[in-house]
């Protein structure tokens, strides 16, 4: 295929960032990640934490508690509930909402696509841009022992440690499937090509799917 658009998707510790920076390159793509944040963000007049949060997980008492302690100043947030006005970035997560910042990262991602000649990373967008023709859908996975030992290298934590942060982010990204596409499960055939980086290095895998790219 001849594709403008090249999704990338993947867990982590599966390289998946990786190889999007590898393909970009390749293919003389943008490479599009956190710009799909800001631009929602923006949009929606919120904090850029918050559009991130909602695709973690995070309610607004975690991020509450995050702030304080990290010694923020909570008296210049405000959570007036339903009804009520906005204050600061954490009030501002019940703004829109979370079906409303889904619709801003759907929309921010929709928009890259459009410009054409973009590698976009992560943000569900394999399955938000799947009804397009002219895009390549790319599941970059690797085993649970190899996620973990990754992480736990990446991040200097022990075996233990690494083990639990590759399952909440498991989780978190199952979830957001759920809650936002209707996906009970995700399948390799939401894909269109899925490479394994147990054995195959970045630039391996950036290979097969240049080729696949039709480039």
């Amino acid at each position: 295929m001849d594709c403008r658009v090249v999704s990338v998707s993947g867990p982590d510790g599966a390289q998946m960032r990786e190889v999007a920076q590898g393909l970009a390159e390749a293919l003389g793509f943008a490479l599009v990640d956190e710009e799909i944040i800001v631009h929602a963000a923006a949009e929606g007049g919120v904090d850029p934490d918050v559009v991130a949060d909602v695709e973690r997980r995070r309610s607004f008492l975690e991020r509450a508690m995050t702030n304080f302690a990290a010694g923020s100043d909570l008296s210049a947030y405000s959570y007036s509930g339903v009804g009520g006005g906005t204050r600061g970035h954490l009030d501002s997560a019940v703004g829109p909402g979370e079906q409303g910042l889904r619709g801003l990262i759907q929309t921010a991602i929709e928009e890259s696509a459009d410009r054409g000649d973009v590698v976009i990373v992560a943000h569900a967008a394999s399955h938000a841009l799947a009804a397009r023709a002219d895009v390549l859908r790319v599941l970059v996975t690797a085993s649970d022992t190899t996620r973990r030992e990754r992480v736990a290298s990446a991040q200097e934590l022990s075996e233990k440690d690494a083990a639990r942060a590759v399952e909440q982010s498991d989780t978190a990204r199952s979830d957001y499937l759920k809650r936002f596409y209707g996906e009970k499960s995700e399948l390799s055939t939401h894909y269109d090509v899925v490479v394994n980086t147990d054995r195959l290095v970045p630039a391996e895998a950036v290979s097969l799917i240049v080729t696949a790219a039709g480039r």
